[in-house]
């Protein structure tokens, strides 16, 4: 304002402006922006009541966490597509339990079987590379822990979702997989990863990305789709070759797996929370949209007007004159 007027002007233009509106408009854009946050909170006051088909399966996910799932030939890399696929099933499935066995090496029950599924959520993004104690992948000894994890869970429909690229260090996952089956428990292989070309494993040396070697030679890690089939059939699921496609596994669990691995409940009633996030959202756009209509100048009095009415009569006398 200084650069823009003499100082003589400067409360004239203060005046028409006026402080009164740029606090209303500053408080405005504060609520907007209060209500905003709220939104994201996703509040829920109130209960509904929901008749939804209930199923009675216990699942156990053997999620692969060698170094080869950091392969990016499916993006980002096959480690965290693979987690994307388990959360999509968890979300959508009603009344299953799951359970997760990490193999990195030698296999982890990173989750017992439940139906907690913010349980199951946290534990996903606390899943790393190689969570083993050795490398590379023993699939026979995840399918083995998978097992003695379904076991422990109540008598009824069980099955095992392995998620890998099939690399093994001779664990001798078919005879687990037929030991499985034995036991009543189905297992379904994914298959991630490019099975002709493959992918570079990216590694971090001295804070410098660069691809895993061996013997000065870049690894290229393949999905080895033989290994997993043979899985598949000797446990009476099915390999499902994801490869580097997108892949709707929440769909194939809904429509093949987990109605090929157990029963259906005809009915359940289910409790949930009604989201108030539009209420938030509401009161956020009535505030930006009366911040926006709400201008910085004062509105022109009589007062203001009569001088330049006055200019003009005398102005139009001068005339006539």
């Amino acid at each position: 304002m200084s650069r823009l007027a003499t100082s003589n002007l400067q409360p004239r233009f203060e005046r028409a402006i006026g402080p009164t509106r740029r606090g209303w408009r500053g408080g405005l854009l504060v609520i907007a922006m209060i209500a905003i946050v709220g939104a994201l909170l996703d509040p829920r006051v109130g209960v509904r009541y929901e008749q939804v088909a209930q199923r009675n399966i216990d699942v156990v996910f053997a999620l692969d966490t060698s170094r080869s799932m950091l392969a990016e030939d499916l993006r980002p890399n096959r480690l965290a597509r693979a987690k994307q696929y388990i959360d999509d099933v968890v979300d959508q499935a009603v009344g299953d339990r799951f359970g997760i066995v990490v193999f990195g090496g030698v296999p982890t029950l990173k989750v017992p079987l439940t139906r907690d599924t913010h349980a199951i959520k946290i534990a996903l993004e606390e899943v790393r590379p190689r969570s083993g104690r050795r490398g590379g992948s023993l699939i026979g000894d995840a399918i083995r822990l998978s097992e003695e994890a379904l076991a422990a869970g109540e008598a009824g429909h069980k099955a095992i979702i392995l998620l890998s690229d099939g690399e093994d260090m001779g664990s001798y996952p078919a005879e687990a997989a037929a030991a499985a089956a034995e036991a009543g428990i189905s297992i379904w292989t994914i298959g991630l990863g490019d099975a002709a070309e493959g992918g570079r494993i990216p590694v971090e040396v001295d804070g410098q990305r660069i691809f895993l070697t061996h013997e000065g030679q870049e690894v290229w890690s393949r999905m080895d789709a033989s290994i997993l089939t043979a899985i598949a059939e000797a446990a009476d699921g099915r390999f499902i070759p994801a490869g580097v496609a997108n892949l709707d596994l929440a769909d194939i669990y809904n429509q093949i797996i987990a109605p090929a691995a157990g029963r259906r409940v005809e009915s359940a009633r289910l409790e949930r929370g009604v989201p108030r996030y539009r209420w938030f959202v509401g009161i956020a756009l009535a505030c930006l949209a009366s911040e926006g209509v709400l201008g910085l100048r004062r509105r022109r009095t009589s007062r203001h007007a009569k001088p330049g009415a006055a200019v003009q009569n005398a102005m139009a006398r001068g005339a006539a004159a």
